[in-house]
């Protein structure tokens, strides 16, 4: 009886401490570890016969021997409550247990270690405690890898839509070698918001080649030969003609011109009219050859820094359809003109300014905005050797009424006093006292060389070696400045003007009637 006592307490002590094995499915076998440390205190060794017999036949109901009778020493409910107390105190201080080995039925299988029995003889009392806290943080990392994966998708699609959807469209690829070791040569496109402005107008600029007399080297006689080449831009088409405006320094002394279109093809061009002071001249030709017609924008709206493209045939013909590209430099610019050749600016011109390369045989070619309009008509640049990249173009808006005239009438009409001038400030200082007779203080003005008979100047009463300094109340410091007043865009011919001058010394005051101008006169 003392044996079975012992026993019993062996049992005890075994449930209590929590060492009891989990029931394992039918399919499997038991075989129980080598105990170790401070689980050998609390188990003993079990008969040999237990190897082959399936698990849930050896496992004992708690608080009851495996005879099926209750503990000697503790009730169920003691029973439960040691065993709960051995989990707490067991997952506390213990480390985790890692599967061991074990073999069945000649395969070999990892046996997951016997996890410590839950109190309470339900189908979950054998589970161990589910720790919430490791799933949630588990979800939480792979929603949050899911997030940074759609995140990521979403810019790469953002990227590839701005790139199909960009105004400039780029296809590029390398040359690559075929499996037979052929080499496949792919064809590269390009096109920019440049490209689609050139294709808007480039065919428009033509060459213009202006034929002076010449003497032919093989037989010494009188021949027309190239003295020069600018450019030209096609703006009009109308009843089998068509019309180009180009510089009138560009057709100056002409006895032929010739134009040559971009598909190298000539025609020879009339001279319609020309107008000196702000440098353009239109010309007629068949429109045989003529497959784009340029359209004008509107240059009062041109900004600083927005992008300028010039177009021509810099150096002749050889560079013709020539491009560059800048930007607008400066607007409303003011430059002095030599319009007859005497070294004295006797104008001034307002131009745009541009960076775009403009070299000569530019000139007359097209200053285009980023849409292809022709926003001005190239005309000169300021050419020293410290100078970079200074250009300029007459504004298109100054352009199209002086051209307009020009088609109708072969010249452009302004008002006139007609009188030649001098400006004061050439005029050596003891003339201007003993002459003029200006008082102190009045070194400026334009003087009066000469009156044309019948004029408007004659008819006011001007004579020669009067100084005018004052003209529809503004201040006249020379001749230049007289042509700007007179030639301003809300001066008409037959508007009345005040006229103020200096005449022996005294100021005096007339009223002149404008006339139109002669090519000479003012």
């Amino acid at each position: 009886m003392d044996e079975k006592k012992k026993d019993l307490e062996t049992h005890k002590d075994e449930l209590a401490s929590g060492a009891s094995p989990e029931k394992l499915p039918e399919s499997q076998s038991y075989e129980k570890p080598e105990p170790t440390g401070d689980a050998a205190v609390h188990t003993s060794p079990e008969p040999q016969v237990a190897r082959d017999i399936p698990v849930e036949a050896v496992h004992s109901a708690e608080g009851v021997t495996p005879e099926g009778e209750p503990f000697a020493t503790a009730t169920k409910e003691e029973a439960e409550a040691s065993s709960t107390h051995a989990f707490f105190d067991a997952s506390a201080s213990e480390p985790e247990v890692k599967p061991t080995p074990a073999s069945s039925g000649g395969g070999n299988n990892m046996v997951p270690p016997v996890p410590p029995t839950r109190a309470g003889g339900g189908g979950n009392g054998s589970e161990p405690p589910k720790k919430e806290g490791k799933k949630k943080t588990m979800l939480a990392v792979f929603l949050t890898g899911l997030l940074g994966v759609l995140i990521g998708a979403l810019i790469v699609l953002g990227f590839s839509w701005g790139a199909l959807h960009d105004d400039n469209t780029n296809t590029t690829s390398n040359t690559t070698s075929t499996g037979s070791g052929e080499t496949k040569k792919v064809t590269v496109e390009n096109t920019t918001s440049t490209t689609k402005a050139l294709e808007k107008v480039q065919d428009a600029v033509v060459s213009v080649l202006n034929y002076q007399a010449g003497t032919s080297i093989s037989t010494d006689a009188s021949a027309e030969e190239e003295a020069s080449s600018g450019s030209g831009v096609v703006y009009k088409k109308a009843n089998g003609k068509a019309y180009i405006v180009t510089n009138n320094h560009v057709v100056e002394g002409a006895n032929k011109l010739e134009v040559k279109f971009s598909n190298g093809k000539k025609t020879e061009a009339k001279l319609v009219g020309t107008d000196k002071w702000n440098d353009l001249a239109v010309l007629e030709i068949s429109d045989k050859n003529v497959t784009k017609i340029a359209e004008f924008g509107n240059s009062d709206s041109l900004k600083v820094g927005e992008t300028a493209i010039a177009i021509g045939s810099p150096l002749g013909t050889e560079f013709a359809g020539t491009v560059t590209e800048g930007i607008i430099s400066g607007l409303n610019r003011t430059v002095p003109v030599d319009t007859n050749g005497d070294g004295t600016s006797d104008w001034e011109a307002e131009v745009i300014q541009t960076d775009a390369a403009i070299n000569p045989g530019n000139s007359g070619g097209a200053l285009v905005n980023i849409e292809g309009q022709v926003i001005g008509i190239n005309s000169m640049k300021i050419s020293t050797e410290n100078v970079e990249g200074i250009g300029f173009a007459i504004p298109i808006n100054t352009v199209e009424p002086i051209i307009e005239q020009l088609e109708k009438n072969g010249e452009v009409e302004r008002p006139s006093l007609g009188v030649t001038l001098r400006d004061v400030d050439t005029i050596p200082e003891v003339q201007q006292q003993q002459v003029l007779k200006l008082p102190d203080g009045v070194d400026y003005g334009a003087m009066v060389q000469q009156v044309v008979s019948g004029s408007a100047a004659d008819k006011a009463g001007l004579k020669e070696y009067d100084v005018i300094v004052e003209m529809n109340g503004k201040k006249v410091t020379n001749s230049m400045t007289l042509r700007q007043i007179l030639y301003s865009n809300d001066v008409k011919v037959g508007d009345k003007m005040e006229v103020k001058y200096y005449r022996d010394g005294k100021k005096e005051t007339t009223t002149v009637t404008l006339t139109a101008a002669s090519s000479t006169n003012q």
